[in-house]
């Protein structure tokens, strides 16, 4: 009974577990024009397993915050954490992969190729790197694929091959930064499906830039609606749809209620004066 109660508060410690923490998180350009404020005040916790969109108007720090986890970007003001060290340590300890808006895969390399290039920089053995690349080429449904080359596929396969890249090494944070933004609608609702297969099977956080109202409360656990610059955060809403999520319940009540309310929270943030 014991080692019950053991295992049951092991497992509810690692789901309360921040991958993500930032307390009063603020970041400022120093340009030839004067300081652009990217990022203010936000304070934000994401959970281990969460799925978080981030949602805004263009210029309104949504990149920038995923920038700041990557350590791409220095915060100027407040404080972060990514798997409770500072965004330097876990980009260290390849404690995320990233996955960008447009797919930046070498034309020269084949998909394999493309996919094994951060587990050569990780030294990787051969043998590894071929396990690891089979088993993300199926993770995405491009089994089969392996030697083709970026311009043999099409735009949807070449972000699928895009997060392949990013899930290689296995991190359990996957940043997304508006991967389908790109693609025509029937292409992103059929990868908005794949992605939360995708998510169920990995057990990954994840946190997904996004300028799309449906695509963000279809996807997400959590979204994060934020302000024009300087980006702060206007709302958190926790999604109360179920984790099964068939492209139809887009048109339930329940899905339009969450909707209305991202969709009244930038306007709200639209309205924010300093």
């Amino acid at each position: 009974m014991a080692s019950q109660q053991a295992g049951f508060d092991r497992h509810m410690a690692e789901n309360n577990f921040s991958v993500v923490s930032a307390r009063k998180l603020g970041l400022t350009f120093e340009t030839g024009d004067g300081p652009v404020h990217a990022l203010s005040d936000v304070d934000l916790e994401v959970k281990k397993g969460d799925f978080v969109s981030f949602i805004g108007p263009s210029g309104c720090g949504k990149t920038t915050f995923l920038r700041v986890i990557a350590d791409l970007e220095g915060a100027t003001a407040g404080e972060i954490t990514v798997n409770g060290m500072t965004p330097e340590n876990a980009r260290k300890s390849r404690s995320y992969g990233y996955v960008f808006q447009a797919p930046a895969l070498y034309p020269w390399r084949t998909i394999e190729k493309n996919i094994a290039l951060p587990l050569e920089i990780m030294n990787y053995t051969a043998a590894e790197r071929k396990e690891r690349i089979e088993r993300t080429l199926d993770l995405v449904n491009l089994a089969g694929f392996g030697k083709k080359y970026p311009w043999q596929l099409s735009g949807g396969m070449q972000q699928r091959a895009s997060i392949a890249r990013a899930l290689a090494f296995d991190a359990d944070l996957l940043l997304m930064d508006e991967p389908f933004g790109a693609l025509d609608e029937i292409v992103r609702d059929h990868l908005n499906e794949q992605l939360l297969k995708l998510w169920a099977r990995t057990q990954k956080t994840i946190c997904f830039v996004t300028h799309s109202i449906p695509e963000a409360v279809y996807l997400s656990t959590k979204i994060v609606v934020m302000s024009p610059r300087p980006g702060r955060v206007t709302d958190v809403i926790e999604s109360t749809l179920p984790k099964e999520r068939p492209l139809e319940i887009r048109e339930t009540p329940e899905f339009l209620a969450i909707a209305h309310r991202v969709r009244e929270g930038l306007r709200a943030g639209h309205s924010y004066e300093e």
